[in-house]
């Protein structure tokens, strides 16, 4: 079954005086509707707009049946339009945008506007296009153009169409798992750049690179993740990633992600973390059993050193008695400072 729609016109006899001042301009668009399937019948469930699943997908299928895209129809009655696109307009995409003429007159002085301001000087070219267009190119669009003939040959100007470019995918967040910035050397690190696609355009490819420390750790692919099967200290670093479109036109960057691979940390011996006071020193040994089987090749030189040790040890002897008796002189000085005179 095909549906289809066409317009039909039925005029009074009118003076062509008046039609010129009326400035007539019927600019409509003819699409046809197909509906695959069984011709329609009372029971048929081919309708246009009661049992769609999705608004948003491009084709329809509902009980077998497949429906085409929907179309927007305008009827304009100017003697100079503005045609612009009727499909969404995203990152990346060509806009062209074209100043038509009732019956196609011929123009001259063709002039495009956006936001009020001239994109331009007038010239006979009736096409403005963008190869490539980003978000600031969104605004509110115009043209402006003079009759040659047969028209009315002064300057006229289009209504405004609005134009909104949207986003084709946000600026990538590269996350780590597991998550922190601090890893484990030895535990395996995966690096995922995350974004998305809208859906009108869910069936185009990103392609994703990864980055540490200004250098391409990873080049362009399809894959989101970046693996480092065992991290280790040398794979510390800041990482960002990038995600662009096949053909390059459309790229972004991650915000860095700074990563520290930590060793882990040995265990001390028990040597190390005592805090005790070491013990009294061990006494010095005396000649006998110092000096036991030991045979000087001198004997004199034998003799000096027993005597050099025996006075060590009567200085260590009088040093501790002087300690002692310091230690009791001051206990009997304390109590005879602090007690006031009795008057």
């Amino acid at each position: 079954m095909k549906l289809s729609c066409v317009p039909m016109a039925w005029a009074l006899y009118i003076p062509s005086a008046v039609l010129w001042a009326a400035h007539l301009l019927v600019a409509a668009s003819f699409e046809t509707l197909q509906c695959e399937g069984p011709v329609s019948t009372e029971k048929s469930d081919c309708h246009m707009d009661d049992d769609l699943k999705d608004p948003r997908e491009t084709d329809y299928q509902v009980k077998g049946y497949t429906f085409s895209e929907p179309f927007h129809l305008i009827v304009s009655y100017d003697w100079l339009i503005l045609q612009g696109p009727a499909a969404p307009i995203f990152e990346g995409d060509p806009l062209v945008l074209r100043c038509r003429a009732w019956q196609d007159w011929p123009l001259t002085q063709v002039t495009f506007y956006r936001d009020g301001s001239a994109l331009g000087p007038p010239g006979p070219n009736k096409e403005f296009s963008i190869a490539v267009v980003q978000e600031a190119d969104s605004g509110h669009y115009h043209c402006s153009a003079i009759f040659r003939s047969p028209g009315p040959g002064s300057p006229e100007t289009t209504s405004t169409v609005a134009v909104t470019v949207q986003e084709l995918f946000a600026a990538p967040v590269l996350r780590a798992s597991p998550s922190g910035e601090l890893q484990r050397e030895g535990s395996p690190v995966t690096l995922s750049c995350q974004t998305k696609l809208p859906l009108q355009r869910s069936a185009a490819r990103l392609l994703f690179s990864f980055y540490k420390d200004g250098r391409t750790v990873r080049s362009k692919g399809l894959s989101s993740e970046f693996q480092v099967p065992t991290a280790s200290v040398e794979h510390s670093g800041s990482y960002w990633c990038e995600a662009a479109t096949e053909d390059g036109q459309v790229w972004k960057q991650s915000s860095q992600l700074e990563i520290r691979v930590q060793a882990p940390q040995k265990l001390a011996s028990p040597e190390t973390t005592s805090k005790e006071p070491p013990g009294p020193l061990p006494p010095l040994a005396t000649p006998s059993s110092e000096h036991r089987g030991f045979s000087s090749p001198d004997p004199h030189l034998h003799h000096q050193m027993s005597i050099l040790l025996k006075l060590m040890q009567d200085v260590r002897a009088l040093l501790g008695h002087l300690v002692i008796e310091l230690r009791d002189s001051s206990g009997h000085l304390k109590p005879e400072t602090t007690k006031a005179p009795v008057k």
